[in-house]
């Protein structure tokens, strides 16, 4: 835990998407949630009152681009906007799930690029920083002009794993397809340089195809071990699912998974607990309601190292410590 001693200018404020984790934060900071109203008009147009000074502030807004997905970042556009003319001197946003990071690229003709969009936008409406966790890309940050601290939940999800008294000998760190390689890679080497393993979907040319379809072909080794499915975002649950019962099929003793963002759209929950995954392991960058909710789905919370990195971007201090 990371207070903030000197905490007479430093503001945090938190808008609809993720409440209880901006509490947390606070928490850990020994702040108060910064004072401020969010409403809508009729017509849906969104409303923003500050209720408290930040003239010459350090401010921090907490902010997921999570569904809602377009209410949560026009709240967070019109929240920097307001802050901008009350004077605030520094405005920081923490983005714990960056929305719109999937298109980080022109895989095909004519398609938009919607993280450097969502960049634009944010340095348009003149931010001084940005804080988020585990970017679907890592390159996204060189769409920005500012400072990007990209945090990692790493630590978060390897503790827990650990915690359970499952041994570096026993355990297969597995990339749902080819490319989650490079993220697996580095979970794995957190761990102590355990083995990874691969599902390989080259075979399924049509990915809708292939989200249906459990795929026939692991790269690795899994037999009579515990497998740990990694990814960073999981959204309708279907590759998390099918590369389990790919593993169970290999020979895997236990399987688990772990992601960062737990979007689980789209009957997600459902194909979770009716796959061979014994835990779903995710951090709460995302707010879950009830409905998404299961004895199979467990929770970790980021909110230390948020905390942590605010108190040492507010004292001037290096954020190298949080990556170890």
């Amino acid at each position: 835990m990371s207070q903030i001693k000197d905490a007479q200018n430093v503001k945090l404020f938190a808008l609809n998407s993720n409440l209880p984790l901006a509490q947390k934060v606070a928490d850990n900071l020994g702040l108060q949630l910064g004072d401020c109203t969010v409403s809508h008009f009729a017509d849906g147009e969104i409303s923003i009152e500050i209720n408290e000074s930040v003239r010459g502030c350090e401010v921090y807004v907490l902010q997921s681009v999570s569904e809602p997905v377009n209410t949560n970042l026009m709240e967070l556009l019109i929240m920097v906007d307001a802050l901008r003319r009350a004077s605030a001197a520094k405005i920081n946003v923490v983005m714990p799930y960056y929305g719109y990071a999937r298109q980080d690229r022109k895989a095909r003709s004519r398609e938009p690029i919607t993280a450097k969009l969502v960049a634009n936008l944010l340095q348009d409406d003149r931010i001084n920083r940005l804080i988020t966790i585990d970017l679907h890309a890592p390159q996204v940050q060189g769409f920005f002009d500012i400072p990007v601290d990209h945090l990692r939940s790493a630590r978060v999800l390897i503790n827990y794993f650990l915690g359970k008294g499952l041994t570096v000998d026993d355990l297969v760190i597995v990339a749902p397809d080819h490319a989650g390689v490079s993220l697996v890679r580095q979970f794995a080497e957190k761990i102590g340089g355990v083995p990874i393993a691969i599902v390989d979907k080259r075979d399924q040319a049509n990915r809708e195809q292939a989200d249906e379809t459990v795929p026939e072909t692991l790269i690795g080794d899994v037999d009579n071990k515990t497998a740990v499915i990694v990814d960073d975002i999981v959204d309708t649950g279907s590759r998390m699912a099918n590369s389990a019962r790919l593993l169970k099929k290999c020979g895997a003793k236990h399987i688990y998974a772990a992601a960062t963002h737990a979007v689980l759209s789209h009957g997600a929950v459902g194909r979770i607990e009716e796959s061979p995954i014994e835990k779903l392991v995710v951090t709460d960058t995302i707010v879950l309601p009830k409905e998404k909710q299961s004895a199979k789905i467990v929770q970790l919370s980021v909110a230390g190292l948020l905390g942590d990195a605010i108190a040492r971007i507010h004292s001037h201090q290096s954020l190298q410590p949080l990556f170890k």
